[in-house]
């Protein structure tokens, strides 16, 4: 006869495993995602040299901006209010969802590609291409968010993966042309093609016409998103930017070239909410007393990674770094040490952002994320003006560490006040 303790062991147990699943798949398109990041990286970076790899990185930054501000406004609210919800009520949120990331691509797309043939250049020219593909890079994004909130990680990896064999032609072509120019757009195009597998995978297409409801909507949470993301994104934007003003554009090209360096960190560390924020959710609706253990050990975790990584690279010989970067490696491996520091202080503080975004509290999470991009641009610039590319680097990993500390103290205030601040209910999309 079965026992009262088994009863409830079962259920405990599959649940674990159907946690452990969902991480699994997350951890597989993380690293799908990771390998693509940085074989764009290096192949470029390999193909163009310093000063070109360094507009490329530009380029790159910038849609690192673009990117946030979707997720702010589209996938950002949808993670929160549509992780294991009905199944109808998550489709009819993804295509909102996703017709406005798609939106968000076309309206900045169309800026950039302005923005672009006015500054003209190699530089202006990245920049309109860059706008081209937009629409495409933020639509594949949206999938990739959408299928986590469904618990559906690994159609999210297998569109990762498609996306990273159409990569493959496409570099080789663009390393036949040998522009910057090329490169954007065979890295776009590549992401264009996953985005329409995207919407054969879900059977949904993005419902444009729904983006200002779904603005309205969810204005609670994605005005408070977009701040905060704009603020992550347009930081690393403004350092990338005021490096190359004070030492050169070659230095943007050796710090990005460092911070490939750490590409499977780096990568996690971006798209980590596909995986954590979801996951958070659950544990609150579900043991909501164990929230603030499993952001711990979720950050703690990166943490622990990435310390073990930028060990391992220091260990690595010159010849075999001259192999993977080229001529970025030598001036690339003497920031190993505070880049790492500083992946591993955005890892742990990776973890309370994931808390915080679960329990909805966007004003804790705007201040602590304001705070940190303050930081981070200070110690960034102020680095660079007084030691140049290595005083960069130190001040970026002073600058994490200190947001970091402030995010897990909004964490523990934001835990303490939850019994009066229920997270969000789910929402009708």
């Amino acid at each position: 006869m079965t026992t009262e303790g088994e009863k409830t062991t079962a259920p405990a147990t599959n649940a674990g495993r159907a946690l452990a699943g969902r991480l699994s798949w997350g951890l597989a398109d993380q690293a799908a995602s990771s390998l693509s990041n940085f074989a764009v990286g290096v192949y470029v970076a390999r193909s163009l040299g310093v000063t070109a790899f360094g507009v490329f990185s530009l380029a790159w930054v910038t849609y690192g901006l673009v990117l946030n501000v979707s997720r702010g406004l589209a996938t950002d609210p949808l993670m929160v209010r549509f992780s294991a919800v009905p199944e109808a009520s998550w489709r009819g949120a993804a295509a909102r969802a996703s017709g406005t990331a798609l939106g968000v691509g076309a309206a900045l797309g169309a800026v950039s590609v302005v923005a672009g043939l006015g500054l003209g250049g190699r530089a202006g020219l990245a920049f309109a291409c860059l706008g081209v593909v937009l629409p495409g890079l933020l639509l594949q994004d949206a999938w990739r968010f959408a299928f986590f909130a469904a618990g559906a990680g690994r159609k999210a990896f297998v569109n990762d993966v498609v996306w990273g064999v159409a990569l493959v032609p496409a570099l080789l072509v663009a390393a036949r042309v040998g522009s910057v120019a090329a490169f954007v757009l065979a890295w776009g195009g590549s992401a264009a093609v996953a985005a329409g597998y995207g919407c054969l995978q879900s059977g949904i297409r993005p419902r444009a016409a729904g983006v200002r409801a779904w603005l309205r909507d969810h204005r609670d949470l994605g005005s408070r998103y977009l701040i905060e993301n704009v603020s992550n994104s347009g930081a690393a934007q403004l350092r990338a930017y005021g490096l190359g003003a004070i030492v050169g554009v070659g230095a943007v090209g050796v710090i990005r070239g460092a911070e490939l360096l750490l590409g499977p960190f780096m990568a996690v560390l971006m798209g980590l909410s596909l995986v954590t924020v979801a996951e958070a959710a659950r544990v609150l609706r579900r043991a909501p007393h164990r929230l603030g253990r499993f952001c711990l050990l979720l950050g703690g975790a990166q943490a622990a990674a990435a310390l073990l990584w930028g060990a391992a690279l220091l260990l690595v010989p010159d010849r075999l770094g001259e192999l993977v970067l080229g001529d970025v490696w030598s001036s690339a491996a003497e920031l190993i040490v505070p880049v790492t520091l500083g992946v591993a202080g955005a890892g742990l503080g990776t973890g309370a952002a994931a808390g915080l975004r679960a329990l909805g509290a966007a004003r804790r999470s705007l201040r602590s994320q304001l705070f940190a991009s303050a930081c981070y641009v200070g110690g960034g610039l102020g680095g660079a003006a007084v030691a140049g590319t290595v005083g960069s680097a130190w001040g970026v990993a002073a600058a994490t560490v200190c947001g970091s500390a402030v995010w897990w103290l909004h964490l523990r205030s934001a835990l303490r006040e939850r019994p009066h601040n229920p997270v969000s209910e789910e929402r009708t999309p």
